[in-house]
């Protein structure tokens, strides 16, 4: 048998060239686990589905509710300064302009509007986790959640 001993720091006590090699190892720790649910929960709570979802590239999703529904809940819940409120005071006022036609007229353009609703505020849910996913990989986060779980290294910067 024998004894190792290890002289561990805390991250504030390491070397500059030790925090960088740390901050390195552990760039993924806020994002090594199901990061998004918590923006997927908000827009199941206002009646869309998010399916899928490339933070750079795209989000994919369905109306829960409909999309007229989803609006009034994004007006009621969400504020007035958001995106998802902007865009669902957009779709809200579209909608009253659709009033003023025909039946005939109402059926199609309602489609078309609750497709472009959907789309814009889909867009507005893939930049919130784009937002999102750029915090949580940022030095600013790792280094918090380092010092919030008390995580001690090695000299060189290794996870102790």
């Amino acid at each position: 048998m024998r004894t190792i001993e290890t002289t561990v720091y805390k991250f504030d006590e390491l070397t500059e060239e030790a925090k960088e090699k740390a901050l390195q190892n552990m760039a993924d720790i806020n994002v090594d686990y199901r990061w998004y649910e918590s923006t997927f929960d908000d827009a199941e709570g206002i009646g869309l589905k998010i399916t899928d979802f490339e933070a750079d590239r795209y989000a994919k999703g369905k109306f829960i509710n409909s999309a007229h529904e989803v609006a009034e809940a994004i007006i009621r819940d969400h504020g007035v300064h958001c995106e998802t409120a902007i865009t669902a005071n957009n779709y809200m006022a579209e909608y009253k302009e659709l009033e003023k036609n025909t039946p005939e007229e109402d059926d199609l353009e309602t489609d078309a509007i609750d497709e472009e609703f959907l789309k814009s505020l889909l867009e507005d849910y893939r930049i919130l986790l784009r937002k999102e996913y750029e915090y949580l990989t940022s030095e600013e986060a790792i280094i918090e959640t380092i010092q919030a779980n008390e995580y001690e290294f090695t000299s060189d910067g290794k996870l102790a």
